[in-house]
């Protein structure tokens, strides 16, 4: 028999099912094991043996089956396509926090189809389908390993898309500028008035202190993530 851990692949197909669990290592009180893909929801009804309904939770007996033996009882939630975090169909299953319950759960879902998801691969789908940009994803990583408050709110804020919309807002007026410089290279018989000039160099000056001021706060945001 196959085990969890033999059924791992090193690259991203969107047509896969990929499962793996997404609370911490050890004994708890909650544990959690997430699906992705086409046919998560097929997959679970195997398990808990009832219909879902999208984005409500179901109390339910988690059961192999193979033998029809009982795993657990727990919460099961289905999150439908385009409805979540990774942008695919998603179903979480919620069990007590047992390492052996966990590991079982996840080998059923791998012989019904599924494969162990790769470290990150819920945040790369989520990128891929447009669900995070790459810093968005770059700040969940952040987010998980902060050392402290400071740092936890400043991956938070990243992660809510400020970081990026600031760079988006840089990107737009380095467009805005080199689009007129191109129309003054591609018309060079029409005279640059002079207080045109003036704002045009305005506005480079200007873009030029908010790189350096973003660049400069970036750095500060390294010292929170990794320490001085």
């Amino acid at each position: 028999m196959a085990t969890a851990g033999d059924i791992v692949s090193d690259t991203t197909d969107p047509t896969e099912l990929i499962a793996a669990i997404a609370t911490p290592p050890g004994m708890g009180g909650v544990g959690m094991l997430r699906l992705s893909g086409p046919g998560a929801q097929q997959v679970a009804a195997k398990i808990v043996g009832l219909d879902l309904t999208p984005r409500q939770v179901r109390h339910c007996d988690f059961v192999n089956p193979f033998d029809g033996e009982l795993i657990d009882q727990g919460l099961a939630l289905w999150f439908v396509h385009g409805q979540s975090f990774t942008g695919e169909e998603v179903i979480e299953l919620h069990t007590h926090g047992s390492p052996v319950v966990l590991q079982q759960l996840l080998q059923v879902v791998c012989e019904l189809g599924a494969r162990v998801a790769r470290p990150g691969e819920f945040s790369e789908r989520a990128f891929l389908n447009g669900k995070l940009d790459l810093a968005q994803a770059e700040a969940i990583a952040d987010l998980i390993a902060s050392g402290s408050a400071a740092a936890a709110r400043a991956a938070a804020r990243s992660l809510k898309g400020e970081f990026s919309k600031q760079v988006f807002a840089l990107a737009e007026q380095l467009e805005m500028l080199r689009v007129f410089v191109e129309a003054v290279i591609d018309f060079p018989d029409e005279d640059l008035p002079e207080e045109t000039a003036a704002a045009l160099w305005g506005e480079v000056d200007a873009l030029e202190y908010d790189i350096a001021a973003h660049l400069a706060d970036g750095g500060r945001g390294e010292r929170l993530r990794d320490g001085v």
